[in-house]
């Protein structure tokens, strides 16, 4: 029990460190807020002037849900998948790595900590976003299914958390150019994701590849929670196989995580700022 509750507070210390920089950097907070609020109005405008685009009768209404949906769980997303990717280029610009790897503290224990700050930023971070939409766009869900919703949402968290962990072995293996290719995985994932588009649109190839990333799922679910209403029941098979990729993916990347920092100790990569 002892030693459950030192880890407990050794993961909480890592979220504690996290919303404290946070605070120290707010305003590159404010710039991301922003950044984010712009991008998912911007998208939502397209979806509220396709009629006017096309010049036929378009129920916009749905489109623009449709639109925001993806926007907003794209953003909830990503937000845990860049926590978790960049703590390792974050730690290098802090200085602070090498005494984290040296710290009485399990590698399971700091990305636990890390991964709890990660979920619950995305959780207020996206509550905020939705907000500040609602504000500017009349949003009709009375026949929405929000505990679907919401379990689908938990059960992408867990599979992202995987992903997460793998994309943060590529700033320890590359220094100066791991965190942009944090950022090209990212992309590829938005693009093959169908969050702001189905992804039978996408070209055979691609559809191939999209049936490989857990968000499309997750984005899939979520409108037809959202949109579509459907059941809990029905959506069971989708939500139980996300937590056995999320928890496999979680496992395998905590050996290989450990692996490449083993590798990175001994070259010497720690150090090294990108």
């Amino acid at each position: 029990m002892s030693l459950l509750i030192r880890e407990m507070r050794g993961a909480y210390a890592f979220v504690e460190r996290n919303i404290n920089l946070i605070r120290r950097y707010w305003g590159w907070e404010i710039v991301w807020l922003i950044y984010s609020l712009t991008n998912a109005l911007a998208i939502t405008y397209i979806g509220n002037g396709m009629s006017a685009i096309s010049g036929q009768e378009i129920d916009t209404q749905y489109v623009v849900t449709y639109l925001l949906v993806g926007a907003l769980i794209w953003q909830y997303l990503s937000v845990i998948f860049y926590a978790i990717s960049e703590m390792i280029a974050w730690e290098r610009w802090e200085g602070t790595i090498e005494y984290t790897f040296m710290a009485p503290v399990s590698r399971p224990t700091h990305l636990i900590g890390t991964t709890l700050f990660a979920i619950g930023y995305g959780v207020v971070r996206t509550l905020v976003i939705l907000g500040i939409v609602v504000g500017f766009f009349r949003l009709n869900l009375g026949g929405a299914n929000l505990l679907g919703a919401v379990l689908m949402l938990l059960a992408g968290s867990v599979s992202f958390v995987g992903l997460g962990i793998f994309a943060a072995v590529l700033p320890l293996l590359y220094p100066e150019r791991g965190a942009q290719m944090t950022n090209a995985a990212a992309a590829i994932l938005l693009l093959v994701s169908g969050v702001y588009y189905p992804i039978e649109t996408l070209p055979g190839w691609l559809q191939r590849i999209a049936a490989a990333s857990p968000a499309t799922y997750v984005i899939q679910g979520m409108r037809a929670c959202l949109l579509d209403g459907r059941s809990t029941g029905t959506l069971l098979p989708t939500i139980f196989t996300l937590i056995g990729i999320g928890v496999f993916v979680i496992a395998i990347g905590l050996v290989i995580f450990r692996y490449v920092e083993r590798y990175a100790k001994r070259a010497g990569r720690l150090k090294r700022s990108g």
